[in-house]
């Protein structure tokens, strides 16, 4: 059923003689060119002819054929007069509107990728707007498809710099930029994408694409095959090149492989031991964790013990049945003593053996080298090397698969195999991926020559074979794979890898050579971080698990492997830049200014500048938390600006007091350290329930030192009920009736009315009427149910929790909107928990400020059983504080120094917040957490804070008047 009104959308699709078609792409195609464009074409016009969008297609054609293809694919053949595109597409709309069509879209007849996903994204953009929509072809230049009404045609204008003409001929035209509908095959570069994108994939034209893709590679311009891997690359990982620090430990140098490449391995004679010593291999993963390597890279010769009697003896008189037996019970040592994660690259192995290494290792590897089976053949590197044979490299690598391992593999060019043997390599990898998944990243390593081995005398692979070959790469295996090239073995700039489409260098280490090329040192971080930067990205640490992988570890660790993985985790699976820790770190690390220019974050922050805020999609609002480098210090100043824009260089502060009157809860929340059962737990503070009369102490307490506001919250104890709550507010008012009462979670607030029978609204107004005076907007958390299952699965969701929110805004009752972030979540769990805030203050206007609370993992029950991250890093939290500034449009941000420290504080304030809370005498939540910045910062702390950054401190009220008298306020301090 047509969707646009009656007569639908009616495509066009001109489709030249097919002997004439693609002249182009002859050298590819061969004598197969008109098959080929036949399959093509007819693809596109049954896609189109099958939509639920269109109510018919008009071929245009001059071929018999194609005239009967496109009539069995349900389609309208018109004869095409041999007058050119322009004039077939005009009989086509001319056909299309005799025909009763409302809209028109004339459409190539060779966009591979279309689909029906790709329909809909374009008609659902068309329905969107008032006039014609023109989508531009790859390089933007050409049209590749125009939809227009049909009594707003657009004269077709096919050809060079089409898009541009007709724009010109309709100004208000929007233009819509898709990938599928943006590939038109054309030249042996389309073809080449094209193949590269649908393998794998159950499509028509998946099988015809790969039969020519090898053909395709081989023929194209290498400039044209770098560009379109460079933009494949960007669209997978943006700016971000990654690199793992690491260690390397060559547990064995004996091998019973005599690759005639190689230096790494050894005879017994050369060696002082068989194998390295594990106290040694932890001594040296110590040393590197303390220099901030994440990685222990296993590294060790095959097989030894089937080769040499030392090899065997060394492994029965220390109690282990082979050298795997042994990897493994090193790479446990390393874990458990120095918590790097072990990475073990061990040879061809069996499935039983790779399952005796997955509780050891959050990855391993296998470098393929290579598909040829001629290169093992007298004369080859390999020959009288029995793991080299592909076939048996495969299987390794397939079963590893099977078992859902994070794996590494990878290709060594130079060594005598020829393009078209490197192209069947990649594509054996390509496919063990499609069928299991595991391949986080592939390698594309370049052979060097070393003095005293049988090719000492062989070229090195040359930097253009080095450069093609990764562009191919990344062609075959997608914008999401992860390409490496090892840094020190680099024939050229590095700049120019990143330029063919790497995303990696690799692991580089600061402490440990590379044993495998001891004649190539690693570049220093530094030099690796401006070389990056060079070619317009930034450097970023990771684990050697990657983080697709680290992010769904319920299929692809073993479970004694989960925690130290979260371990050195960012949110999004990266490696964590700094040891800095929420709530216990008093030092935060600077984020260098490094990158690109003109990026997606830049556009964003503009437009947030520009008042745009309101309008931030959750994916907008996620990308903002992956800053780094010159994004990361755009989003920062930019949120800086706001602020100043928005209050000022006042620095406010309330002086108040903390009342957490009991610490027995009956919820179980996974990530609380305050609540206790009814009895002491062994080690941790007793379980107490505070009296009336106790609570009416500490606010006459709070009153004596100049305290305006008693912040009252606790857990859920058995005994409460609504009637509690009122009384808690009638104790503060009879003790002080000018103190302010901001009291009660959301779910207190719930618990209060269920256990009166009484709906929102009317307990609301009771507290209210008793003297309640604002609402603290805690037990959010993260207001995304997914997580909220994970951390607080019986508590209120988020549903909810925004009802109570807004039914207290509704009674006149302001609140605060918190985030508790940095556990089990990631950068789109933030984004949907400040969309959500962001609406319901559109809606209500009831929030007074937002305040970021950073995880305290430290006595956390769901960190201490390894199941949550330590808390966001210190980059994270900065950006929690700008990121809110710059979509939420709050007037006030605050920053917890409870939970940033002095520091962290400093950092927030620079980027975006602007009030510094509470004194918060008798802080105990976030202390029983494992905080250790203390239970209270004096309102003289607070001033000294806002003065050292230049801004002016003012005392506030807990609804952001001005505190007055200010003299007395100080003197009661």
């Amino acid at each position: 059923m047509a969707l646009l009104g009656e007569g639908g959308i009616w495509a066009v699709v001109p489709v030249k003689r097919l002997a004439e078609a693609k002249s182009r792409l002859a050298e590819v195609l061969g004598g197969d060119r008109a098959d080929f464009v036949l399959a093509m074409a007819s693809h596109v016009i049954a896609t189109l002819a099958s939509s639920r969008h269109f109510a018919g297609v008009i071929a245009v054609t001059g071929d018999a054929r194609m005239a009967g293809a496109a009539q069995a694919a349900g389609a309208v053949a018109v004869a095409d007069a041999g007058e050119g595109l322009n004039a077939a597409m005009a009989a086509g709309i001319d056909r299309a509107l005799a025909l009763g069509a409302r809209h028109i879209a004339l459409v190539p007849a060779d966009l591979a990728l279309i689909d029906d996903a790709a329909i809909d994204r374009i008609v659902g953009r068309y329905r969107t707007g008032q006039g014609p929509l023109i989508a531009p072809c790859a390089a933007g230049d050409g049209t590749n498809l125009l939809l227009m009404p049909a009594d707003r045609i657009v004269p077709p204008a096919f050809g060079p710099d089409s898009f541009a003409r007709h724009r010109d001929a309709a100004p208000d035209a929007a233009a819509f930029v898709d990938d599928a509908i943006g590939l038109d095959v054309d030249r042996a570069i389309d073809l080449a994408v094209a193949a590269g994108a649908l393998a794998g994939r159950d499509h028509p034209l998946a099988p015809l694409l790969a039969q020519y893709e090898a053909a395709a590679l081989l023929a194209a311009d290498p400039g044209e095959l770098a560009a379109a891997a460079g933009k494949l690359r960007d669209q997978g990982h943006g700016d971000i090149v990654t690199y793992s620090p690491k260690v390397f430990l060559p547990l064995t140098m004996l091998c019973r492989d005599v690759c005639h490449y190689c230096t790494f391995a050894k005879t017994p004679r050369r060696l002082e031991s068989p194998y390295m010593a594990v106290t040694e291999a932890v001594e040296i993963a110590k040393r590197g964790a303390a220099m901030g390597c994440r990685e222990a890279l296993f590294t060790l010769g095959e097989k030894p013990e089937l080769r040499y009697a030392a090899a065997h003896e060394w492994l029965d008189a220390n109690g282990f049945s082979s050298t795997l037996d042994y990897v493994a019970h090193v790479a446990a040592a390393v874990r458990d003593q120095t918590g790097l994660l072990p990475h073990i690259n061990a040879g061809c192995m069996t499935d039983e053996e790779i399952a005796a290494l997955r509780p050891v290792s959050a990855s391993m590897g296998l470098m393929l080298e290579t598909i040829a089976d001629r290169l093992g053949e007298p004369g080859g590197p390999h020959h009288g090397s029995p793991d080299k044979v592909p076939a048996l490299r495969l299987a390794t690598i397939e079963a590893a698969g099977r078992q859902a391992v994070p794996f590494t593999s990878g290709i060594l060019i130079g060594i005598g195999e020829t393009r078209a043997e490197r192209i069947e390599a990649i594509a054996a990898l390509r496919a063990l991926h499609v069928r299991h998944g595991h391949l986080q990243e592939v390698i594309v390593q370049n052979f060097l020559p070393k003095p005293g081995t049988k090719m000492a005398n062989a070229p090195a692979a040359e930097a253009d074979e080095l450069l093609w070959t990764i562009a191919v790469a990344r062609l075959m295996l997608g914008p999401d794979m992860s390409i490496q090239a090892p840094p020190n073995l680099a024939p050229t700039d590095l700049p120019r890898l990143i330029e063919a489409g790497i995303n990696d260098w690799g692991g580089v280490s600061p402490l440990t050579p590379d044993h495998v090329n001891p004649e190539a040192p690693w570049p220093e971080i530094e030099r690796l971080r401006a070389a990056t930067a060079a070619g317009g990205k930034v450097l970023a640490e990771r684990l050697t698990i990657y983080p697709a992988y680290a992010r769904d570890a319920a299929r692809w660790l073993d479970p004694a492997m989960r925690r130290p993985v979260l371990e050195h985790s960012d949110a999004v699976g990266l490696g964590r830049e700094s040891g800095w820790r929420a709530g216990r770190s008093e030092t935060m690390a600077s984020v260098p200014r490094v990158g690109s220019g003109r990026t997606r974050i830049a556009k964003m922050v503009d437009a947030a500048l520009g008042g745009e805020w309101a309008s931030f999609a959750a994916d907008d609002i996620a990308a903002l938390f992956a800053a780094r480098g010159n994004d990361y210090h755009r989003v920062c100043e930019a949120a800086d600006h706001l602020r100043a824009r928005a209050v000022g260089d006042a620095a406010t502060y309330v002086v108040n007091r903390n009342i957490n009157y009991t610490n027995i809860c009956s919820y179980r929340c996974n990530f609380c350290a305050f609540s206790k059962g009814n009895r002491k737990a062994a080690g941790n503070e007793a379980a107490y329930l505070l009296d009336m009369a106790e609570i009416a102490a500490r606010v006459t307490e709070a009153r004596d030192r100049g305290g305006t506001e008693v912040c009252l919250q606790g857990g859920i104890h058995p005994s409460f009920t609504g009637e509690t709550y009122l009384e808690i507010v009638r104790t503060v008012k009879r003790a002080d009736p000018a103190m302010h009462v901001h009291a009660f979670s959301p779910l207190e607030i719930s618990h209060g009315a269920s256990t009166l029978g009484m709906k929102l609204p009317d307990y609301l107004a009771m507290l209210r009427d008793e003297g309640l005076g604002s609402l603290p907007g805690t037990a959010a958390e993260i207001l995304h149910d997914p997580v909220r299952a994970i951390l607080c699965p019986d508590k209120l969701s988020t549903g909810e929790w925004l009802e109570v929110i807004e039914t207290a805004h509704l009674q006149g009752i302001r609140t605060t909107a918190t985030i508790m972030f940095g556990h089990v979540d990631d950068y789109r769990d933030w984004a949907i928990h400040l969309a959500a805030i962001r609406d319901l203050q559109l809606r209500t206007g009831g929030f007074t400020e937002f305040v970021p609370l950073a995880f305290v993992a430290h006595e956390a029950p769901i960190y201490r059983r390894g199941a949550a991250r330590p808390g966001p890093t210190a980059r994270e939290a900065v950006l929690m504080h700008a990121v809110s500034r710059l979509v939420l449009g709050f007037d006030n941000i605050q920053a917890s120094w409870v939970k940033m420290g002095r520091e962290g504080m400093r950092a927030a304030l620079r980027a975006g917040a602007n009030d510094l809370g509470g004194t918060l005498m008798n802080e105990s939540i976030t202390r029983a957490a494992g905080a250790t910045h203390g239970q209270e910062m004096t309102a003289a702390d607070m001033r000294a804070m806002a003065a050292s950054l230049g801004r002016t401190p003012i005392r506030r009220t807990t609804l952001y008047g001005r505190a007055e008298p200010e003299e007395a306020c100080i003197a009661a301090e």
